[in-house]
């Protein structure tokens, strides 16, 4: 993998591209201050001081009373026990209330290629729906699965020059909250040619999924012909989409090929096994009956940003849980 293809899979690069084919978005560059804001491990937790008034956490009430044991008194030379000043970064906090406005007040965060998903537990509703600059920063501070982003994007590149990007990005798209996960997919190219698609969301038997199965992959291929294959410029790469419910396709994202992607129902070994293949043959997997659901995908960290590689504890917990999920294959439904 080169450094270039997965460059092209950051939402600034493409997104410009495919808009009209993509959901609402709006993309702000980062100040190094706030990168490193992000990255800072050596003091504590502290939220950026907001110059809106907006507050990510519920309110408590005021007790003077428990507070007394946290003040320092002037004069004592325990400077070591105040806290630091809070951070501030009021240019980018306009601009990000502005654009959370121009979507209608809700917007879902991610950098250059992934999103905070594993912090989403964090926020008062439990997803990534945010509606302030300070919800925005407390998801992504909180997030572990941003390092990828911040200090490992091209580490599996055989021209690796650098760790990171020069430049990161903030997108903010806007939150609809009618999303159905079972119709979200991931879509493998292979020398500029669509070889499979997946159920996006693997821990859920969705029975809508057999009865569509067909006019789904129809759906997805001809806006693979129409509009991804003559207009993104690598030959290897994943990209993911959503069907909705007046059958329209959205491309959601672009992912590089193999390295820190996850293949889903697929293995690598099973994709690159299909190149060669002759036709237009396309295999389509699904979610076939409550045996096969895979629960062990379900983790606090996104899909696309878990260690897989050959050795890691993932790689060994994917390995049990498909000869599981074999096992079971042919189990009659529990309580169907």
């Amino acid at each position: 993998m080169k450094q270039a293809e997965v460059n092209r899979c950051q939402i600034h690069e493409w997104y410009p591209k495919f808009k009209s084919v993509s959901i609402k978005t709006l993309i702000h560059e980062l100040p190094e201050t706030f990168v490193c804001y992000l990255l800072e491990e050596s003091g504590p937790f502290i939220l950026p001081q907001s110059v809106s008034g907006d507050d990510a956490l519920p309110q408590r009430i005021h007790n003077p009373d428990e507070e007394e044991d946290y003040e320092v008194s002037e004069g004592s030379g325990d400077e070591s026990e105040r806290p630091p000043p809070a951070p501030c970064f009021p240019e980018l906090e306009l601009k990000i209330k502005e654009s959370i406005k121009a979507f209608g007040g809700a917007v879902f965060p991610k950098l250059n290629w992934s999103a905070p998903k594993d912090s989403a537990w964090i926020t008062t509703t439990g997803t990534l729906r945010c509606t302030s600059f300070s919800e925005i920063a407390l998801v992504l501070r909180s997030s572990d699965s941003l390092i990828h982003d911040l200090c490992h994007a091209y580490d599996s590149c055989s021209d690796k020059t650098s760790s990171r990007p020069t430049t990161f990005f903030l997108a903010l798209r806007k939150w609809y909250p009618s999303l159905l996960p079972e119709m979200e997919f991931r879509c493998f190219v292979r020398d500029h040619r669509l070889i499979g698609i997946s159920q996006h969301e693997v821990t859920v038997f969705y029975p809508v999924l057999q009865e569509k199965k067909h006019e789904l992959e129809v759906l997805v291929s001809e806006f693979f012909r129409d509009n991804v294959q003559p207009r993104f410029e690598s030959e290897n790469y994943t990209f993911d989409v959503y069907v909705t419910r007046d059958r329209r396709v959205k491309l959601m994202d672009f992912n590089p090929w193999g390295a820190f992607t996850l293949p889903l129902l697929f293995s690598w070994e099973e994709l690159e096994d299909s190149v060669g293949q002759e036709g237009d043959y396309i295999e389509f997997r699904i979610i076939e009956s409550r045996c096969t659901v895979r629960p062990g995908l379900k983790t606090a960290v996104p899909y696309d940003y878990l260690d897989t590689s050959s050795g890691s504890g993932w790689d060994q917990f994917l390995r049990n849980a498909d000869e599981e999920a074999r096992s079971q294959a042919h189990c009659p439904e529990a309580g169907a």
